[in-house]
């Protein structure tokens, strides 16, 4: 299988590829892609990691599993493709991003634009079986992105982690926070949104006043 990656990733991960796990997890999605119908499609598998080169991240944003209904996983976690009915956890992203930073509720919600300024959208899965949730964790890719993450603190400075509900909050133990800001809430899914945890937490200009206040670029979320 292609691993389709930005070159700049490729001297970061390449000790990831050479592993034993990391073999056994690409036959592994291998056989699922031959014999079950899996998302996102084979070539968009590694796209958090093609969109966004490694010199380039800025913000990472954890999530847990692509989406396993038809069309709608394009390889970054909470993005979809043109044309594609929002999730509600996508539609409350949108939603806080209305009230936080004023800005209008997009038709498309594809999130290609955020990875290529620097906002790695990482899925700790990258593939599942069609209409099966969860279908595809623990075979090696929680390994292999932990180890995406662990390198992003130890190479990188000042870069800013969303973590976005439980999961995402035990990613924390990765980071080093001495060099990096982490900023938590609940999820953005109607669970943990309509329960409070999530909307108010106003993490998109958190974000951008600190790029700012440190004469970084500020991410254009819309």
């Amino acid at each position: 299988m292609n691993v389709n990656i930005h070159s700049s990733w490729k001297a970061i991960l390449q000790n990831e590829f050479e592993k034993p796990y990391f073999e056994e997890l690409m036959n592994f999605v291998r056989e699922e892609y031959a014999s079950h119908k899996c998302f996102p499609p084979k070539d968009e598998i590694f796209s958090a990691f093609d969109l966004c080169a490694f010199e380039d991240v800025k913000v990472v944003i954890i999530g847990q599993d692509p989406y396993h209904g038809d069309g709608q996983a394009n390889g970054l976690c909470f993005s979809v493709a043109d044309g594609v009915a929002h999730p509600p956890s996508l539609m409350n992203i949108f939603k806080e991003l209305e009230t936080d930073l004023g800005i209008p509720y997009p038709k498309s919600g594809n999130l290609e634009h955020l990875a290529k300024q620097g906002v790695l959208l990482l899925n700790a899965t990258l593939t599942v079986r069609a209409h099966e949730a969860g279908s595809h964790q623990k075979k090696g890719w929680e390994q292999f992105t932990d180890n995406a993450i662990k390198m992003i603190s130890k190479e990188k400075e000042g870069v800013i982690f969303l973590l976005w509900g439980g999961f995402a909050k035990k990613k924390e133990k990765l980071i080093d926070t001495s060099k990096h800001t982490i900023f938590t809430s609940g999820h953005p899914s109607p669970l943990s949104a309509n329960r409070g945890y999530w909307f108010g937490n106003k993490h998109f200009s958190k974000t951008n006043l600190l790029l700012k206040s440190k004469n970084r670029k500020e991410i254009n979320w819309l």
